[in-house]
């Protein structure tokens, strides 16, 4: 199959044929099965953007297998095969170490380096990635941009139906809806402080604000921060 043929999914599940001999080389051999997709790890919480990829235990399958599912937001190719290898760790290990123990050790042997939670090809590593890629080709596929587009959103706190993004900013211009899921919050919180200078403050919404501004503890009427 060739890489103008190949669904990214395809591609990814290409490149752990190509690491399984490295694993059984260094004594941790990946289950005969890993599936292997594109999705986002952790849903859409603010961490989420720095998760690169996460791998399920066999046990979270009803088929017993590994599920491993790379963030759209990448798209380099060795970036990405440098995830899908501390991945296959996982997989192989089926989480039973986490980033320490077996994992660390098969780590460094594979040639990954720094953080274990946040491991980077080394330069021996780096250079066989390069040449993986050659036989497999790009990566095929283009990044998504959820997270930089969820900032435009609370960067632009008015109702759903209304916002807009500035010019240039979006491919799209406007933007009514992210997803097609849940709305992102877009409710923007007023912050409301006693005139004192108390320290007492609260948070509200304009729609609260516009049935009267309420009052402090202490009995005097709060105003806007």
């Amino acid at each position: 199959m060739t890489e103008q043929t190949m669904t990214r999914e395809q591609w990814l599940n290409a490149a752990v044929e190509v690491f399984r001999p490295r694993f059984v080389e260094i004594g941790l051999p990946l289950p005969e099965k890993v599936h292997v997709s594109v999705g986002f790890p952790d849903g859409f919480g603010a961490e989420s953007k720095y998760v690169m990829a996460v791998c399920f235990c066999r046990d979270a399958s009803t088929g017993g297998i590994n599920e491993i599912f790379v963030s759209p937001e990448y798209d380099n190719t060795t970036t990405v095969l440098g995830v899908l290898i501390h991945e296959l760790i996982h997989a192989a290990d089926d989480n039973k170490s986490g980033h320490k123990g077996a994992f660390a050790e098969a780590a460094t042997r594979l040639g990954l380096t720094g953080k274990m939670t946040a491991t980077v090809p080394g330069v021996a590593l780096e250079a066989e990635l390069i040449t993986i890629a050659e036989t497999l080709g790009e990566y095929p596929h283009v990044r998504t941009r959820l997270f930089e587009l969820l900032a435009e959103v609370k960067a632009n706190p008015v109702p759903a139906g209304e916002r807009k993004v500035p010019v240039g900013s979006s491919p799209v211009g406007t933007l009514p809806r992210v997803t097609s899921g849940r709305r992102p919050q877009a409710t923007y919180m007023r912050k409301l402080v006693c005139p004192t200078g108390d320290g007492f403050s609260v948070r509200t919404t304009a729609k609260m604000l516009a049935m009267g501004m309420p009052s402090c503890p202490c009995g005097h009427v709060m105003e806007e921060a």
